[in-house]
C-alpha cells in the first residue's frame, strides 16, 4: 500500500510519476486530527510547527527506513526535514527550468529535444538503479515487463513531447499548461470510466480551461513567433500524464512493485524507445555531432538530469511525511517563482493579461486541492485566523500597557 502512495504522488510532472492530491490516500491509517497524529508520533509543541505542518504527519511506523537518494532521513526532525524538502524542491525545479529554457535558446539545438529526453532517461535509470542497489535487498522484479512497455512510452510521451514543445512555446506558458493537468483526467474520467466527479473538481476544470485560453490568446498576441504546434504538442504530453498514473496504480496494486523498480524501468523502457526512434530518424546522429561542437551541452543536460531526479525524491519525501496537500502547494508555489523568474531572468514579451489569466488557474488548482483535502486546509486556515487573533490581541495589550505606563510617568513628572 505504501508504494502506491509513492507512485500516485510522486510527481512534479517534470517526471513519469503521477502526482495526485488524494488525502484520503494519505491518511488511511490515522483518524486525521491534529491531537491524535501529532502528541502520538513526536509530542511537540504546536507553536514549534509553521502552518500546522503536523497535521499532515503520518505515524513513524509509515517513515521507518525511509531513504532519499541513498540517504536516510527518518530520524532527521520533521521541522528541518520540511525545510530541507522545500528548499530542495525550490532549488532543484528551479535550476531545472532555467537550465532547460537556456538550452533551448542555444542557436540550433531547437531540432534535438528528443535527444536531450534522452539524456535525460538515461541518467534517470542510472540513478535509479544505483539507488536500488545501495537500498534495496531484493532487486527482483516484480512487475511483468508488460506493462512497463505501456508505461515507458507513456512517459517517453509525457517529457519528451513537453521537452520538445519549448521550441515553439514560451517557458511560463509551458509550465501554465503543466498545471492543468485535471482537465484530461476529468475528460478521460467521464469517458473511459464514466466517472462523476464533484462540482468543485469540474468548476476547478473550467477555471484552468478559462485560463489557458487567455494566456494563449496573450501570448499569440505579444509573442511574434508563437507556433499552435507547441500547444498540440503540450496537450498530447498532459494527456499521456493524466494515462500513466491509473496505469502504474494498477501494476502496483496486483504485483507490490516498489517505488525505485518503478522508476528504473519506466525510464529503461523510455530511453529504448527514444533511441530507437532517434536511430530510424538519423536525428540521433545529428544531435551527437552538434553536442561534440558544442560540449557545454552535455553540462547542461547532467545538471539537468540531476536536478530533476534529486528534485522527484524531494517531492516524494514531502509527501510520504507531511502530506499531498502540503506537497501541492509546495511545487504550485515553485511553478509560480519559476514564471516570474522566467519573466525577470530570460527576456520575452509581457502583459498584464498573463498575470490575471494566471491567476484565474491559480483559482482552479486551489479548489482543484480543496476538493480533495477541504479538511486539511480547513484545519489550516483555522489555526492561521487562531494565531493571526492572538497575534492582534498580544498587540492590543502591549499598546494598552504601553499607554498605562505613558500616564503613570507623565504623573510622576
Amino acid at each position: 500500500m505504501d508504494q502506491v502512495k509513492e507512485l500516485r504522488i510522486a510527481s512534479d510532472y517534470e517526471t513519469s510519476i503521477d502526482l495526485i492530491a488524494d488525502s484520503s490516500v494519505i491518511k488511511d491509517q490515522t483518524d486525521g486530527s491534529f491531537s491524535s497524529t501529532w502528541h502520538r508520533t513526536h509530542h511537540r509543541n504546536i507553536s514549534q510547527i509553521p502552518l500546522q505542518l503536523a497535521d499532515h504527519l503520518h505515524d513513524h511506523s509509515q517513515e521507518e527506513n525511509r531513504i532519499m537518494c541513498c540517504v536516510r532521513i527518518d530520524r532527521i526532525d520533521p521541522t528541518l526535514k520540511f525545510f530541507i524538502c522545500s528548499g530542495g524542491i525550490f532549488v532543484c525545479f528551479i535550476v531545472y527550468g532555467g537550465v532547460q529554457e537556456l538550452m533551448f535558446r542555444i542557436e540550433g539545438y531547437k531540432e534535438f529535444g528528443w535527444y536531450l529526453t534522452l539524456l535525460q532517461f538515461l541518467l534517470y535509470t542510472l540513478f535509479s538503479f544505483v539507488e536500488r542497489k545501495v537500498t534495496m535487498k531484493d532487486v527482483k522484479r516484480r512487475i511483468p515487463i508488460r506493462y512497463y512497455l505501456i508505461i515507458g512510452f507513456l512517459a517517453m510521451a509525457t517529457i519528451g513531447l513537453s521537452n520538445v514543445s519549448l521550441a515553439y512555446l514560451n517557458y511560463p506558458t509551458q509550465v501554465v499548461f503543466k498545471c492543468c493537468k485535471l482537465i484530461p483526467v476529468l475528460i478521460g474520467g467521464v469517458l473511459i470510466q464514466g466517472k462523476r466527479y464533484t462540482i468543485l473538481d469540474v468548476s476547478a476544470a473550467v477555471c484552468m480551461s478559462i485560463g489557458l485560453i487567455f494566456f494563449v490568446l496573450a501570448d499569440n498576441l505579444v509573442q511574434p513567433s508563437f507556433n499552435f504546434t507547441g500547444i498540440v504538442l503540450v496537450i498530447l504530453a498532459l494527456t499521456a500524464d493524466a494515462a500513466i498514473g491509473n496505469i502504474q496504480e494498477k501494476a502496483v496494486k496486483l504485483f507490490h512493485g516498489p517505488t525505485l523498480e518503478v522508476v528504473y524501468y519506466t525510464h529503461l523502457v523510455g530511453a529504448i524507445y527514444i533511441a530507437i526512434g532517434l536511430c530510424l530518424s538519423g536525428e540521433l546522429f545529428q544531435a551527437f555531432i552538434y553536442c561534440v561542437d558544442n560540449p557545454k551541452f552535455y553540462a547542461f543536460a547532467i545538471l539537468f538530469g540531476v536536478t530533476g531526479y534529486i528534485g522527484v525524491q524531494m517531492v516524494l519525501t514531502l509527501v510520504i511525511s507531511f502530506g499531498a496537500f502540503i506537497a501541492m502547494s509546495v511545487t504550485t508555489f515553485r511553478k509560480a517563482l519559476s514564471i516570474v523568474l522566467s519573466f525577470l531572468v530570460f527576456s520575452k514579451p509581457f502583459t498584464f493579461t498573463y498575470i490575471w489569466a494566471g491567476a484565474v488557474i491559480l483559482l482552479g488548482i486551489y479548489l482543484n486541492i480543496y476538493s480533495r483535502n477541504g479538511t486539511d486546509i480547513d484545519s489550516c486556515w483555522i489555526w492561521f485566523l487562531r494565531r493571526l487573533k492572538y497575534l492582534f490581541c498580544f498587540l492590543v495589550r502591549r499598546r494598552s500597557g504601553a499607554i498605562t505606563a505613558s500616564k503613570h510617568f507623565s504623573q510622576i513628572v
